[in-house]
């Protein structure tokens, strides 16, 4: 079983990035990519832009690591209650080579943030909006107040509750073939 993972920040210590890595940790006998946005950095995206480069490589990259995949792990970054801008550029990029994004593939979908809401806004719209690109969408979480709850020198979630409804979140993805 192949499970990509990412978080959508470009943020080099992301806390979301953190988070899927733990929750990649999590799940047993899966052969799991943690993937960095920052390896599929491209030009924001326009029609104009698009005329004139074409479908970047880039973007068929990561529409091909999605393709390969048995299931997808996302941990969402909350920019002004929405995506992160190199999440949704990359995202629209992809788009307009593969309408259905995310392939049919089964996902989990996280958030947190230093705050006590944890990404939840963000969440929310990934998952509403999921379907419409073909991800299923199989589980979510979203982790409050990240410094209070994750020990980042062991690397693990502290808060006992909230590592069990992660845990039982990405058991989602172990029985996938």
């Amino acid at each position: 079983m192949k499970i990509i993972a990412f978080a959508a920040s470009n943020h080099r210590k992301s806390i979301n990035k953190q988070l899927v890595e733990y929750a990649a940790h999590l799940l047993n006998k899966a052969d799991v990519e943690v993937l960095d946005l920052n390896d599929y950095e491209l030009p924001l995206y326009s029609q104009d832009k698009e005329e004139e480069l074409g479908h970047p490589k880039l973007a068929k990259d990561f529409l091909a690591k999605i393709g390969e995949s048995d299931g997808i792990i996302i941990s969402f970054a909350e920019h002004n209650g929405s995506y992160s801008v190199a999440y949704k550029n990359l995202f629209d990029w992809c788009s307009r080579i593969e309408p259905k994004v995310y392939q049919n593939k089964p996902m989990v979908l996280l958030s947190t943030s230093p705050g006590p809401r944890g990404g939840a806004s963000v969440l929310a719209t990934a998952v509403q909006s999921a379907p419409y690109f073909n991800g299923v969408v199989k589980a979510s979480l979203s982790i409050p107040s990240f410094f209070d709850n994750f020990d980042a020198a062991k690397q693990a979630l502290t808060h006992e509750e909230l590592n069990e409804q992660l845990k039982d979140a990405v058991s989602h993805l172990n029985h996938l073939k």
